[in-house]
């Protein structure tokens, strides 16, 4: 199938690694344009790199803090003045610390809020004038499966995460009109490094291992697996693409069945 994606110009957040890595991969296989953002410019520009060198695909790269208003608002003119405008931008920010309840004072709250909810919010605020230029014109934000089903030792995310698809499925409503689609994407475990990472924090919790923990995770999908990062790329790809261009207002989750709510 022909996603109607060449060149297509794309930004990326939080796509030195893990999910958006991936999907910045898939995006430029499919013949867009895409410029990553991430804090380490070095590690940038080494997943730049080799996503290029694989799809033959110009990928550009912005390092930015998109906890930092300011740093938001030249990240999206560095992106339109590369690219030569905006078609699609897909908020990724990594995920706020592990923990419960009594783990976080005040000032996490406020930095989990700052990173998960505001990030988002910033970017589309900067973006949405040019992307109002686009013809093809689409918002994917990342979240988690974590929207629908908390996730345990996750209360940071479980708690502002939500907030995400309430953003994003008013702004479906609101945009709707003017032809810019919104949709939320839900991954549920993916073998990525924020997971290793994950995995690694709940066997010092739990005194097991991490492999007993990837083995006990992977229980918790009808699939009996972790996902792969390129299959939540295909996933949310599609969903940016003219392809889907009568989907907006969705938030699907891409986790192998392990969302047990029925709506």
């Amino acid at each position: 199938m022909d996603l109607g994606l060449h060149q297509a110009r794309v930004l990326v957040t939080a796509a030195s690694r893990g999910l958006g890595a991936a999907t910045a991969r898939r995006f430029s296989l499919e013949g867009a344009h895409v410029v990553i953002n991430s804090r380490n410019l070095s590690t940038l520009q080494q997943t730049a790199a080799a996503i290029s060198g694989e799809t033959g695909q110009p990928v550009f790269t912005h390092a930015a803090d998109v906890t930092d208003p300011e740093a938001v608002k030249r990240l999206i003119r560095s992106t339109v003045e590369t690219l030569g405008g905006l078609d699609i931008l897909v908020t990724n920010a990594g995920g706020p610390p592990a923990g419960v309840f009594d783990d976080f004072d005040l000032e996490a709250w406020e930095q989990a809020a700052r990173l998960t909810l505001f990030s988002a919010v910033s970017l589309i605020k900067e973006a949405l004038p040019h992307l109002r230029r686009s013809n093809r014109p689409a918002i994917l934000t990342i979240t988690s499966l974590a929207v629908k089903q908390p996730v345990p030792n996750l209360t940071l995310s479980n708690a502002i995460r939500p907030a995400v698809i309430g953003l994003t499925k008013t702004l479906s409503q609101e945009l709707g009109p003017e032809g810019i689609r919104v949709n939320s994407i839900l991954p549920g475990i993916t073998d990525t490094e924020r997971v290793s990472e994950l995995m690694a924090g709940r066997a010092r919790k739990n005194g097991t291992t991490i492999e007993a923990e990837y083995a006990k995770a992977a229980q918790d999908a009808p699939l009996r697996r972790l996902g792969k990062p390129e299959e939540f790329a295909n996933a949310a790809v599609f969903l940016c693409s003219p392809a889907a261009a009568f989907i907006t207002g969705v938030s699907l989750p891409v986790d192998g069945g392990a969302i047990q709510a029925t709506l």
